[in-house]
């Protein structure tokens, strides 16, 4: 109850500046159709949030009554965001959800991702001006998660319940021009009454052109975004129009590590959003797949030398200084440390076979951990030690599999539809997270960038995954332990056109 007191006192202290301004990355707001009574649009920057009232007697038929709050886009998009209505009043036929307008008149041609007051989740649109509006109705009922994409003339609606992978819908041959308008909207079905929604975790994404694989260059912006592990909270904390990947969250929770599209990298500061170079000598062509210690004190880098075979792997400390050469040839890429920082391990491609291996941290013989046909990436020791937790596509789809530290009682994981990289385990030993690409989208074997993709959360002793986030990206989002030391938080990248 204090949590809605708080945002309706948010939304009286701004309601009378709303219609002046943008609201927050949306160009304006406006009560779309004719004498609709007046509805409101507010952004609070703390919680990244967007609270939206409107009245008017439906969005259907030949023309629609509702509060809208837009911006103006051109070309391919992806829409999203987590809604929910505020409040206990139930009006079966209410409406939330993300809108595509040819134009802002009442009768324009649309097409909305919408969920109602009764559950009612569909994909909705309007071929022409003044047509009667029609309808594909999910699978799914009572969806608080809305991503809608325009792909060409295709719209495509997925929906979900918070922590469900997505259910898709398709609608093809809809042609609203090239500039439209796209937004937030709330309706309330009845001409004399407000209703009000909550959007969370809203974004708007410019894809990739084309059909990103494994040798996508990394070219779109980045956003670096904090996740609440417990709620899904998202919040985006430092945007570039150019890639950066795969951040490491210092075990002193002040700062996280990450590298650029050029191979260097960077010790973000949490409280300044500053990231600051750090030095790595002659070592500059640093991959994505680079780790912190578990002490905190050393830095593992993977490192392009094309006359060694490719990724090499080197450490160095924690503030920078001159690095030391451990893995004597490529490609070799660093996935992890043990807890007394004696061993490292990584993918390492030998003869044609990409395995796991495992390597002194101060250099020495490596020994190889797995020698399945096949890809085994993401090495990672679990927090106590006992185990090395790992993705393989042995079983026909990649899943993540584990094994004891010299190799032995490999085991698989996850058994599922999806293509799981990267398993990362909570400082605290009570979870796993991994980021789960799309059968559909994906082969087992590569993990490019620039796709639709889930982090999924399961228990460390096993049990179903749940997703808590959906957002586009993939290759470089979180390739590293991301855990914050409080086992609290996750840090990843998503991707867009800036």
């Amino acid at each position: 109850m204090k949590n809605c007191l708080a945002i309706l006192i948010t939304i009286a202290f701004h309601a009378a500046y709303a219609q002046e301004k943008p609201v927050g990355i949306f160009d304006s707001h406006t009560d779309v159709g004719t004498n609709v009574k007046p509805g409101s649009a507010t952004y609070i920057p703390e919680t990244q949030q967007y609270i939206i009232s409107g009245a008017g007697y439906n969005i259907w038929a030949d023309h629609d009554e509702f509060q809208f709050v837009w911006k103006k886009m051109k070309g391919d998009f992806i829409l999203y965001t987590r809604a929910e209505f505020l409040g206990n009043w139930v009006g079966y036929h209410r409406k939330i959800g993300w809108m595509v307008r040819k134009s802002l008149d009442g009768n324009s041609s649309q097409v909305n991702a919408v969920e109602h007051g009764d559950g009612l989740t569909s994909l909705q649109f309007r071929r022409t001006a003044g047509a009667q509006t029609e309808e594909i109705k999910s699978k799914l009922t009572k969806a608080n998660i809305l991503q809608l994409e325009r792909k060409g003339d295709q719209y495509i609606m997925r929906a979900a319940i918070y922590g469900q992978p997505f259910v898709t819908d398709t609608i093809r041959g809809i042609d609203l021009g090239d500039e439209v308008y796209v937004g937030l909207f709330v309706g309330s079905h009845n001409s004399d009454v407000m209703e009000t929604g909550v959007f969370s975790n809203v974004r708007i994404t410019v894809p990739f052109h084309g059909d990103a694989d494994g040798d996508t260059e990394m070219t779109l912006g980045s956003n670096l975004e904090l996740l609440e592990v417990a709620s899904g909270k998202r919040d985006i904390i430092y945007t570039v129009p150019y890639s950066i990947q795969a951040p490491n969250w210092n075990v002193d929770g002040k700062s996280l590590i990450f590298n650029d599209y050029k191979g260097i990298m960077y010790n973000f500061n949490l409280d300044s959003k500053v990231p600051t170079p750090i030095n790595t000598g002659s070592i500059t062509h640093n991959n994505n797949d680079h780790v912190i210690s578990f002490n905190g004190r050393m830095l593992g880098l993977s490192n392009f030398n094309r006359s060694l075979g490719g990724s090499i792997i080197y450490t160095v400390p924690i503030e920078g200084g001159t690095p030391k050469q451990i893995t004597p040839r490529g490609p070799s890429y660093l996935h992890g440390w043990s807890p007394d920082g004696n061993f490292l391990v990584f993918c390492g491609e030998r003869n044609g076979e990409f395995d796991v291996y495992k390597i002194p941290s101060t250099g020495g013989k490596e020994v190889r951990l797995t020698n399945t046909k096949g890809l085994d990436d993401g090495p990672e020791y679990s927090p106590d030690g006992k185990f090395i937790y790992f993705n393989s596509v042995r079983s026909g789809s990649m899943q993540i599999w584990r094994m004891k530290p010299d190799g032995s009682d490999q085991e698989q994981v996850t058994n599922d539809e999806f293509n799981n990289w990267f398993a990362h385990i909570s400082p605290d030993g009570k979870w796993i997270c991994f980021i789960s690409f799309l059968k559909e989208e994906v082969q087992p074997g590569i993990h490019p960038p620039y796709k639709h993709v889930y982090i999924r959360l399961m228990p460390f002793g096993g049990g179903p995954a749940k997703v808590i986030a959906y957002f586009y990206g993939g290759q470089g989002s979180i390739n590293t332990p991301s855990w914050s030391p409080d086992s609290k938080r996750i840090a990843f990248v998503s991707n867009t056109v800036n």
